[in-house]
């Protein structure tokens, strides 16, 4: 039973040394048993049994070890796990081990030993005798090896290659589909030669009708165009062709607003806008707006040519350049648009512009820019013209009336703030030249007046209606310097003096005064300590000229410039009423007088009860005068008088005498009568 157990046992240890073939070591070991293996191998028709048998005598052999960890601790590293359970001789070994004896396992190292020399040395001897055969199975192997090698690397290539070929196909497929597609295009165009000539040569031939003025042509092109690119936009030569026709159209666009823009008449401008139209370029609104823009420019361009250096000229010339053209313009805006309401209603959602005002919106900002170079031009200086220069612009604003922009209300105001500068000015330079004037001025140097008032002076002869300057100031130089300063504005501003300066005019005039009582008080102060009787007593005369006979002549003078009736007529008032109104036309005296009071010598004043003394031949009865009347008592101060009746009406108009008003400013002029009409009649 052992024998028989050993002799079964050899096959499998011989089944069990399989590995790949070598030459020498352990390497011819492995060859020599993968040899003995291939000569034991049974015929290919015994194959599936042995395997089936193998399979069963392994399970078989697998069931009956009893403890798999007791081989493990005695083969350990020698004999993995893994490696005794893939194979079935294994196993069976293994069973007939754990069957044997203790002699047997004894005597079995020795026997594999011997059994590995003998299949060592059978390996040898085959490998000896068959070497060359070996040899040439291993250089066939690895020839074949890289023939492999080569052939996948071949493949790889040409499977990389492929893509690009498979695009390079399809393109190759696509472009002879373009050269076939090309091909009968050309042979299309061929036989449409001429019709294809003709629409290329369309924006030369546009070109030439913008540029020769034939605009009407250049219309019929440019509709002929924009039909073609509605039914072929998608072709390029087509594309081409609008493309230069707009630039041709924009060119004779710019050709239109360019006319409009040169000295055209109206003809002209109906036409130019006829074109503008058909364009369709521009909206209604937008059209109006090209138009006045165009026009403005020419315009601006007129004014701008007028030389500034001269403000008259500058102003004279741009009166007349606007007056004429800019009415131009005007007309011809009305003659081409129409400021009519529409026939038919806007559609809902529709957003509408009012048409008419951008004209009136235009007209307004032309007067707004004249008015701005008027006021310039006025501020620079034009010396004694301002009356001519007034005259011209109302003629101006007349003329607009006749299309609704009547502006000679907005020239009110820029004359007087002019006229008012210019007085300003005057007056300010007067009070500068009396106070050097008062610098240098002493009382030696002055004439003696009470000698010189014996003597006849020669008085001149004045025209009718003219004040005559009190004579009297000649004997003080600065007082006749600062009247006849003051008498040079009077005049400049007398040739454009509205009645709206009224009460600026007395307010600078007032101003001016005071600001020479500072300085007659300050040259009192200066030069008191060292006053002589006489330099005492000329400077008390000094002081009442200046308060009895230039502070009431200046009253006069602006009676005579704004005439108490015509500025009552202007306010809507009866005469009598104009004194509720403040110091219209009148300087008052008081103001003047209050702080040279305790310079002025106390004098009592004798009132004529005779109401006909002044004007005997004339009576008329006079409103009821206030029941006080102020004064100042010898400290400066103010009293208050009260009066009724005759005492009342006596102080009340020596009191208006000072402010150089008479009786007949204040009287009923409905009960005005002449006592003496027969022997004036006579």
């Amino acid at each position: 039973m052992r024998n028989h157990r050993d002799r079964k046992c050899a096959p499998a240890a011989l089944g069990s040394t399989e590995s790949a073939p070598s030459l020498s070591g352990r390497g011819s070991d492995a060859a020599a048993e993968k040899m003995a293996a291939t000569a034991t191998l049974p015929p290919s028709t015994t194959v599936s049994t042995t395997a089936s048998a193998t399979a069963t005598a392994t399970a078989a052999a697998l069931g009956e070890v009893e403890d798999e960890g007791l081989l493990a601790s005695l083969f350990r590293d020698r004999f993995p796990e893994a490696q005794w359970r893939e194979r079935p001789d294994v196993g069976r070994y293994l069973r007939e081990l754990s069957g044997s004896g203790l002699e047997r396992l004894r005597r079995e190292p020795d026997r594999l030993a011997e059994e590995r020399a003998q299949l060592l040395q059978q390996t040898r001897d085959l490998a000896f005798a068959n070497y060359k055969t070996f040899i040439r199975g291993a250089e066939c192997t690895e020839r074949i090896h890289r023939l492999f090698g080569d052939v996948e690397e071949s493949l790889g290539r040409l499977l990389d290659r492929l893509p690009s070929f498979q695009q390079s196909c399809r393109n190759f497929v696509k472009e002879a589909e373009e050269i076939s597609s090309n091909r009968r295009m050309n042979t299309l165009t061929l036989n449409r030669h001429t019709e294809i000539l003709e629409i290329l040569e369309i924006p030369q031939l546009m070109d030439t009708c913008v540029r020769n003025s034939y605009y009407e042509e250049a219309l019929e092109l440019a509709a002929y165009v924009r039909r073609l690119e509605r039914k072929y936009s998608s072709i390029p030569v087509i594309q081409g062709i609008v493309n230069e026709v707009r630039q041709s159209t924009q060119l004779m666009l710019s050709q239109l607003i360019q006319q409009l823009r040169t000295n055209i008449q109206l003809p002209a401008c109906l036409r130019v806008i006829g074109f503008l139209r058909q364009m369709d370029v521009f909206t209604e609104a937008e059209l109006r707006v090209k138009f006045l823009q165009a026009r403005d420019a020419w315009l601006r361009s007129i004014l701008t040519a007028i030389p500034s250096d001269d403000p008259y000229f500058h102003i004279t010339k741009t009166i007349e350049a606007c007056r004429v053209h800019l009415f131009d313009i005007i007309t011809q805006y009305r003659a081409i648009f129409s400021d009519e309401d529409p026939l038919l209603p806007p559609a809902m959602g529709e957003h509408t512009v009012n048409e008419s005002a951008i004209f009136h919106g235009w007209v307004l900002q032309k007067v707004s820019q004249f008015l701005q170079v008027l006021e310039t031009d006025l501020n620079r200086g034009i010396g004694s013209r301002l009356d001519s220069l007034l005259g011209q612009c109302m003629y101006f604003g007349l003329s607009f009336s006749r299309v609704g922009a009547d502006f000679r209300g907005q020239l009110a105001p820029v004359f007087q703030r002019v006229a008012f500068g210019t007085f300003q000015k005057a007056i300010q330079e007067t009070v500068e030249k009396f106070q050097d004037e008062m610098n240098s001025y002493t009382l030696i140097s002055a004439p003696a007046i009470l000698s010189s008032s014996n003597l006849p002076a020669a008085v001149p002869v004045t025209q009718p209606g003219t004040l005559q300057p009190p004579m009297v100031l000649l004997d003080f130089p600065p007082l006749a310097c600062f009247l006849n300063n003051i008498l040079v504005a009077f005049n400049d501003l007398r040739l454009c003096c509205p009645m709206a300066l009224a009460q600026d005019v007395t307010a600078a005039l007032e101003d001016a005064l005071a600001k020479v009582t500072k300085v007659i008080l300050a040259f009192h102060r200066a030069e008191e300590a060292a006053f002589s009787s006489a330099e005492q007593e000329l400077f008390v005369q000094f002081c009442t000229v200046f308060l009895e006979d230039l502070v009431p002549y200046l009253n006069r003078c602006l009676q005579v410039l704004f005439p108490p009736a015509q500025m009552a007529q202007t306010l809507g008032i009866p005469p009598t009423q104009l004194s509720k109104y403040g110091n219209l036309g009148h300087v008052n005296v008081s103001i003047v007088q209050e702080p040279l009071a305790f310079i002025l010598p106390k004098r009592e004043m004798a009132f004529c009860l005779d109401d006909k003394a002044l004007v005997p031949e004339l009576t008329a009865p006079a409103p009821e005068p206030p029941a006080e009347g102020p004064r100042m008592d010898p400290g400066g101060e103010q009293v208050v008088w009260q009066a009724s009746g005759w005492a009342a009406r006596i102080i009340q108009q020596e009191m208006d005498h000072l402010q150089g008003c008479l009786f007949i400013d204040k009287m009923d002029s409905k009960t005005f009568t002449n006592i003496h009409w027969m022997e004036v009649n006579d």
